[in-house]
């Protein structure tokens, strides 16, 4: 068993955003192709809780190598009052060979950066036109990673525009921006951020619908990365992307309210694995168009594996040669 922390993941991904965004394109076309197999995730909520929860996402895919495994991955957004992290996560990495664990991967880094090279994926699939700036609402872990992948993606962003209920933490979150070469400034309302630029990134907290977008510029694409901020009627008015329908729609999504107002699904257009497969797909100049992926556990799954095999090709982690039960035959076992 292969045991890898937060450090050693952040190590293994220095400067390695390309390889990311390779590594979750490619998780997304086997998606489209039928060659993985991803149950819904399992929500575990508490009682008289409604803030925390602990979701489990387990995953297939059928590479030329397959891999299996499951990320288990906490939300407990009160963190943030006390100057912790609002997700930690797991990654447990299976062989398909005999079934045994192979890998337990901190998952935290790894769910950020996946949910970050999803996003710049779109960002460069679903448009030509986002221009040079993109409007940040949301001033936590996903959108400072996002931003990350965005300049990877998008050589000619220059102009960041972010809003945060709390401005202390926006004003903090522009500082940590000031490491890159661009031009950063904190919008005054919510507003605002959606009127700056033609590329919006939402990443909140929010567990019920805020916000409409009549203040996006036409032709906007809007990734919905949180995916409960859009009011249902706005989602309806909107060109949809997501990663998954039957996935998005589960869970009080903005996406879901809307199939339970409608009946229907009809309001998506398509799924981001199928473009990236080759189906055509045309961008509306005059209409918004709204990204909502959430989050497949194939993601988590093949940049775990890719972690992994470079972790063992560079000696890096702690190896545990007893984690398993003994054989069977062992006259010592139970």
């Amino acid at each position: 068993m292969l045991i890898l922390s937060a450090g050693e993941i952040r190590q293994i991904l220095s400067d390695r955003e390309d390889a990311v965004l390779d590594a979750v394109r490619h998780a997304y076309v086997l998606h489209a192709r039928g060659r993985t197999v991803l149950p819904h995730s399992v929500f575990l909520r508490f009682p008289d809780d409604v803030r925390n929860r602990i979701i489990g996402l387990p995953a297939y895919l059928g590479d030329d190598t397959p891999v299996a495994g499951m990320k288990w991955i906490s939300s407990f957004p009160g963190n943030i009052d006390n100057g912790l992290a609002r997700a930690s996560a797991a990654i447990l990495v299976n062989s398909m060979e005999n079934g045994h664990p192979v890998a337990l991967i901190e998952g935290s880094t790894i769910s950020a950066r996946r949910t970050a090279a999803s996003a710049a994926l779109a960002a460069g699939t679903l448009t030509t036109a986002t221009g040079t700036g993109v409007s940040l609402v949301g001033c936590g872990v996903i959108n400072f990673e996002v931003l990350r992948f965005l300049r990877a993606v998008l050589p000619e962003l220059g102009e960041v525009t972010v809003f945060d209920l709390d401005a202390e933490r926006a004003a903090a979150f522009a500082r940590r921006c000031a490491r890159w070469d661009l031009k950063v400034t904190s919008a005054g309302t919510i507003e605002e951020a959606l009127g700056a630029h033609s590329l919006v990134c939402l990443a909140t907290t929010a567990g019920v619908p805020h916000l409409g977008l009549a203040h996006c510029q036409p032709g906007a694409l809007v990734l919905h990365l949180s995916l409960r901020d859009i009011f249902p009627a706005d989602i309806l008015a909107a060109d949809n992307v997501v990663d998954d329908a039957d996935h998005v729609c589960r869970a009080a999504t903005s996406l879901h309210l809307a199939e339970q107002e409608t009946g229907h699904r009809n309001f998506i257009s398509t799924s981001i694995g199928e473009i990236l497969a080759g189906a055509p797909w045309q961008h509306d100049p005059a209409r918004v168009t709204v990204f909502s992926p959430f989050g497949l556990g194939v993601l988590d799954l093949a940049v775990a594996e890719m972690v992994r095999r470079s972790a063992d090709q560079d000696g890096i982690g702690t190896r545990l040669p007893d984690f398993l039960t003994l054989p069977a035959e062992d006259p010592d076992a139970d």
